[in-house]
């Protein structure tokens, strides 16, 4: 057992220096993941206060109406597109000019990303009371400085749970970034795979992204106790 571990080990990692394309693909997907949700952070929450602030107003400006009906667009093709198939538009269309793989799959995970996201954000700015919203008003505040100073706090607070299956989904599904032939884990995997002829490689992908699921869930389980310990004070 012991001689056939060690030659596994060898010929997963130590021959013609594998181990290096294996830290490789683990660099590029742990780098990609937190840079693609802070881009759909971004999207997601522009488009959640187009969208609040187009629905909360009886007789929306028509410099509000366009912008909402354009997110709107904007989420049902996001949504309604299978995400390797965007991943592959981003990497042969829209960037095929570009070498760089970190940018390519942060732009499409990210713009992937930025649609549900925004529904996360919606929903945690809808949560907080509308009374709130009102009093902001009723003490001078204008609806930006409302939004910003009252209502997006709570909302982001409330949204944190969410954000963090998000950030665990978006993780795993990274996973199809080879398809683009980026150089993730499983693109590793994949190609030592074909190299050896043998299906161990795999074995390694699903650890790595099994430790690092339950290393976040750990994280995030302490962070969300801390929010309910906040709400108790």
């Amino acid at each position: 057992m012991i001689d056939y571990i060690t030659l596994v080990i060898d010929r997963v990692f130590i021959q013609s220096d594998r181990w290096m394309l294996w830290l490789r693909g683990m660099r590029n997907t742990l780098t990609i993941t937190p840079l693609a949700l802070m881009l759909g952070i971004a999207i997601g929450l522009l488009i959640a206060i187009v969208r609040v602030t187009h629905d909360s107003t009886l007789k929306p400006h028509i410099l509000i109406r366009i912008p909402n009906r354009i997110v709107k667009t904007y989420v049902t093709i996001i949504r309604g597109i299978p995400m390797v198939v965007q991943l592959m538009i981003f990497s042969f269309i829209v960037l095929a000019a570009s070498r760089n793989e970190i940018l390519i799959a942060v732009l499409a995970f990210g713009c992937n990303s930025g649609a549900y996201v925004s529904e996360v954000f919606r929903g945690g700015i809808l949560s907080v009371d509308k009374g709130q919203t009102e009093a902001g008003r009723s003490v001078g505040l204008s609806y930006p400085q409302t939004m910003i100073k009252i209502i997006l706090p709570q909302a982001i607070k409330n949204s944190v749970p969410a954000l963090c299956n998000e950030f665990i989904s978006l993780f795993k599904e990274t996973s199809i970034a080879g398809m683009a032939a980026i150089t993730d884990v499983t693109h590793v995997g994949t190609i030592i795979r074909g190299l050896t002829f043998n299906p161990e490689p795999l074995f390694f992908i699903a650890a790595f992204y099994l430790i690092v699921v339950v290393i976040l869930e750990f994280i995030f389980g302490i962070v969300e106790r801390r929010l309910r310990k906040s709400d108790q004070r």
